[in-house]
Formats: C-alpha cells, sequence, structure tokens
C-alpha cells in the first residue's frame, strides 16, 4: 500500500508557502526585488514561461520560506499565458500575490542613461519602447495584487520594503567562523579577527585534546581578564554587524581565529552566537576543528 502522508504534506506545505509573480517595467527594480527575496529564503526563478509555472510550484520542496517567479517584456509573446496561468495556479489551491514594479517614465529613462544598457524591446526611441512595453503589461498590471511604485524609492529602500513584507520577522544573518591561521586565513569573510592573545588551553594537558565547546576549556579561555578583551570584541562584532545591515546587507560574516582552530577561536565564535542570538539569526562554523582534533591522535604533536 503506498503511503501518501508524506506526499500530503509536502503538497500542503507548498499550498501554504509564499508564492510571489513579479513583474513590471524595466529598470523599476525586479533584479532588486529578486534578489530582496532570495535573502530571505525565498527560491526565485527570473522569467520562467508561465506554462512552466504549476509544474515548478508542485516541484520546489525544501525548507524554502516561499518562491518568487518573475517574468516580464523579455518573455515576448509568452507574457499573454501569464493571466491564465496564475488562474491555474488559484484553482489548484495556491494563492499567487501578483506584484508588479512601476516608476515614471523620466526616472526610468535616467536610470537605462546611468546603466548604458539597451531597452529589451530597442524597435526605436527609449520613450517609444517604454510605451509599448506598458501596453504589453497592462493586462498583468490590471491584475496586480501590489502595484510598487519606486519612482523616488532607492534601491536600498525596495529591498527593506520587501523584507519588512516577506521576511516573516527573521533577523539578518550573522555568520561566525573560527579558523586556524597556521592553516590559512578564510578568504570569504568580511571581517578577520585574532584571539591569539587569550588563554591557550594547549598548554594544560587535560585540556589539549579537548575542543572549544567543552565548558571546561571555555572557562580556561574566558579568564577574568581575558573577559574584557572579549567584551571589546563582542561589541566591535555587533557595531560592524549593524552597520552592514544599515548599509543593506542581509548577512554578515566574521571570522575568528587562533593559531590551530581548535580551542580559542571555537570558544569565542560559540559565545559570540549565544550572546548575540537576540539581535541576529547567528550561524556558526568550525572550519579546522575536525583538522585540529585528528592531529592529537597522531603520534607526534606540534605546539599551536
Amino acid at each position: 500500500m503506498t503511503d501518501l502522508t508524506g506526499a500530503t504534506e509536502q503538497q500542503a506545505a507548498a499550498i501554504t508557502r509564499p508564492l510571489v509573480i513579479l513583474t513590471g517595467v524595466s529598470g523599476a527594480g525586479k533584479t532588486t526585488a529578486l534578489h530582496a527575496l532570495e535573502d530571505v529564503g525565498f527560491y526565485t526563478v527570473d522569467n520562467l514561461p508561465p506554462a512552466l509555472w504549476r509544474g515548478l510550484v508542485e516541484s520546489v520542496t525544501g525548507e524554502w520560506k516561499g518562491l518568487c517567479v518573475s517574468i516580464d517584456i523579455r518573455a515576448r509573446g509568452l507574457l499573454s499565458e501569464a493571466p491564465a496561468a496564475l488562474s491555474q495556479l488559484a484553482s489548484l489551491g495556491y494563492t499567487p500575490r501578483l506584484l508588479f514594479l512601476d516608476a515614471s517614465d523620466e526616472v526610468l529613462v535616467k536610470r537605462y542613461n546611468f546603466t548604458r544598457r539597451a531597452h529589451p524591446v530597442s524597435t526605436g526611441t527609449l520613450t517609444g519602447d517604454l510605451a509599448a512595453e506598458r501596453v504589453a503589461l497592462e493586462p498583468l498590471r490590471a491584475l496586480a495584487d501590489d502595484v510598487i511604485d519606486t519612482t523616488t524609492t532607492s534601491a536600498r529602500a525596495l529591498t527593506q520594503l520587501l523584507w519588512d513584507r516577506f521576511s516573516g520577522g527573521a533577523s539578518p544573518l550573522l555568520r561566525l567562523v573560527s579558523f586556524g591561521f597556521k592553516r590559512g586565513i578564510p578568504t570569504d569573510v568580511d571581517v578577520v579577527l585574532d584571539v591569539r592573545g587569550m588563554p591557550n588551553p594547549f598548554y594544560s594537558e587535560k585540556l589539549r585534546p579537548l575542543p572549544g565547546t567543552d565548558a571546561e576549556v571555555q572557562r580556561y579561555v574566558f579568564s577574568p581578564e581575558a573577559l574584557e578583551l572579549y567584551h571589546q570584541i563582542r561589541l566591535l562584532v555587533r557595531s560592524l554587524a549593524y552597520l552592514a545591515e544599515s548599509g543593506g546587507r542581509s548577512n554578515y560574516v566574521v571570522a575568528v581565529g587562533c593559531t590551530g582552530g581548535q580551542h580559542r577561536s571555537v570558544a569565542v565564535v560559540e559565545r559570540l552566537s549565544h550572546d548575540l542570538a537576540g539581535a541576529y539569526r547567528t550561524q556558526t562554523q568550525h572550519r579546522d576543528l575536525a583538522s585540529a582534533l585528528a592531529e592529537h591522535r597522531e603520534p607526534d604533536d606540534e605546539s599551536p
């Protein structure tokens, strides 16, 4: 007998998950909008033909917060299929939300002149191309659940607007990475901090083989004198993350290094994750911990 429970649960999750159909005039901010939704956990697809929407919606599973499909004038003749595709999704129990981005022709012309890109229609003057595009998009604009005018809206403000609407209150992501300097400095991070000045458990025979996640190791690392340094590090990380968030970043990556990546950097990352969890969604990664622990199983340990 076939067990349909899993399939039923997946289908129910897909139906309740936010489904955004994004469209609008060229230059109004669709790329910015797609990136903003991607940052808050949406699965995004750019300019997918309407005939494929149902298949995509039914096939995308996993812990995505939502699904966003964009379509615009680049689809040309396929645009006419969009209203029917929307109706089909609604008839299947989905609730597609059609977002239309618009802006004044004057501002759109300025944006095109600034980027020096050609309009997707490109059959005459830019103003003529924009007029033809508006005619082609009018049926979708009439169906839109939300029309967002970006004439006076910056990319940062549009991003924040979409975060507020679709993030579900999720905080920005703060990634904390521990590493060992002797194994190389990470290059895919925003800032690197050095905690080699903190007490080193390597010089305790009892603590040497233990990871920085161990409570005894953490007590050793965070001596009364070292706590003052840690408090300064915590304040710095919080300030840097706040500045990044204010500048439009949805995630920020901090690398914390000690010599081998086993004790001090791991302990600091764990404590930062705990202490900053109220302000940010924290995510930890101990890049070199496994390699460092493996060294203690080898006959000739080397001092960090």
